[in-house]
């Protein structure tokens, strides 16, 4: 069964709170822990026994590679071929369900051909959230075309269409969403509104292979999009990436631009009479990233389905701590998937802690947590100097990523069964906010 999103929480009453700390003054079961009834149990900064005793060993480890990976990359070995490009891109374009994909190096090499393949003239706006990796805007400078940096909703942490709405101007020709960490964007409003704006329709899908939003996958709504199979992500193939397209010339002009020998392009297109120069670059994938791909593409679905079942045993149970939030847009008709992190957000004046307090005596307890601070991109220096862009971007101010970096609280993302473990995360974080005067 697959996880749909939920709605955001009730605030818990106090009452609720009470309750649902009471048990650590009866003792702390799960932990194997007995003290003495009708007392809170000492936390482990202050001298406590701590709350998570299972060893979490190799419980966030990824990639998980197995021997079908094995066997398929022997067999590549054996016998060295570029057959596992092509049999990737067929299969990644039938499950999508979409008319056109390029595997690419990486998800860095598919953005820059998709920024080639736009054919917007130097000046062109592209409106795209500063809280995001360096890839999905820097390649952008070797087109002429200019980041328009929009704020992200920090309790979601994706593209804010409201600020966007703000940003638009005579000069802005497209938009780019990043799906953050496997929970969508909501692109049945981007595109709406963009439709209506005539502005072209671009994803960033690096971090969401199989999330859907209205039973559409992620990657099948803009007109071009990519995706990252970078050993990190949840589709990992330790370097590659993929390129989406609905319209057949992007396809072959984003071919073009980093693949000499033409695959898949028609001899009747534009760009085959460059096959053998290509327009200089070369971007293929390599056969031993697809054929990892491959393997991981087999149990993507119902990795990402088990995944998100265990993230929700964890979260539904300490939710209903004050203050305490996860990423969520509150909607019932995303399919969404996790991965590297559990984000989750502390609201120190309802928690009635700070987020440092409480994740030292988080960690004392054992859990591993960490106050998260993502690199804003528009921060960066590379964007303050006119001679890295024919069209230099404002530095704006992004409120809302700035929130999402004092409130954010990253938990592991576990990749295998550890139910004793999330059983004793849960038993932490009840026994931490039991303390939250003292903190």
């Amino acid at each position: 069964m697959s996880h749909q999103e939920t709605h955001e929480k009730p605030r818990p009453s106090r009452r609720d709170f009470l309750i649902s700390t009471g048990a650590l003054a009866a003792g702390l079961g799960v932990a194997g822990h007995a003290p003495a009834r009708g007392a809170v149990e000492k936390l482990a900064l202050h001298g406590g026994p701590k709350a998570v005793t299972v060893p979490d060993g190799d419980a966030a480890a990824w990639p998980r590679y197995g021997a079908a990976e094995e066997q398929a990359i022997l067999d590549l070995v054996r016998a060295p071929s570029y057959d596992p490009i092509g049999k990737l891109e067929d299969e990644w374009k039938d499950f999508l369900g979409v008319p056109h994909v390029k595997a690419h190096f990486n998800g860095t090499s598919a953005l820059a051909s998709m920024f080639f393949a736009l054919n917007l003239p130097p000046g062109s706006e592209i409106l795209v959230p500063s809280y995001t990796f360096f890839a999905t805007i820097v390649p952008m400078r070797l087109f002429g075309l200019v980041p328009v940096f929009v704020d992200i909703n920090p309790r979601t942490l994706n593209f804010d269409l409201e600020d966007a709405k703000k940003r638009l101007t005579p000069r802005t020709k497209a938009v780019l969403p990043v799906h953050w960490i496997g929970l969508p964007a909501d692109m049945d409003h981007i595109s709406e509104w963009a439709n209506e704006k005539g502005l072209i329709v671009l994803e960033d899908a690096a971090h969401a292979h199989g999330a859907k939003l209205k039973d559409k996958y992620m990657g099948a709504w803009g007109r071009m999009s990519i995706f990252s199979y970078q050993m990190s992500k949840p589709l990992p193939a330790i370097e590659g990436g993929m390129g989406v397209y609905q319209d057949e010339n992007d396809f072959q002009r984003a071919t073009a631009f980093g693949n000499y020998d033409m695959p898949g392009v028609s001899p009747e297109g534009g760009y085959f009479k460059y096959k053998g120069s290509g327009l200089g670059l070369k971007f293929r994938m390599h056969p031993f990233a697809a054929a990892l791909a491959r393997c991981q593409l087999k149990g993507l679905v119902e990795r990402n389905e088990s995944g998100a079942q265990q993230t929700r045993q964890l979260n539904d149970a300490i939710l209903q701590l004050p203050g305490l939030y996860e990423q969520s847009s509150g909607r019932k008709d995303v399919q969404r998937l996790y991965y590297a992190w559990n984000m989750l957000f502390i609201d120190e004046r309802e928690a009635g802690m700070s987020r440092d307090k409480a994740v030292e005596a988080l960690k004392a307890e054992g859990v591993r947590v960490s106050c998260t601070h993502y690199t804003l991109q528009h921060e960066l220096p590379l964007y303050a100097e006119d001679k890295w862009w024919h069209h230099k971007p404002e530095i704006p101010d992004l409120p809302g990523s700035r929130q999402a970096n004092a409130t954010c609280t990253g938990l592991p993302y576990f990749t295998k069964e550890v139910p004793e473990l999330v059983e004793q995360y849960v038993a932490a974080f009840r026994k931490v906010w039991a303390h939250q005067k003292e903190l």
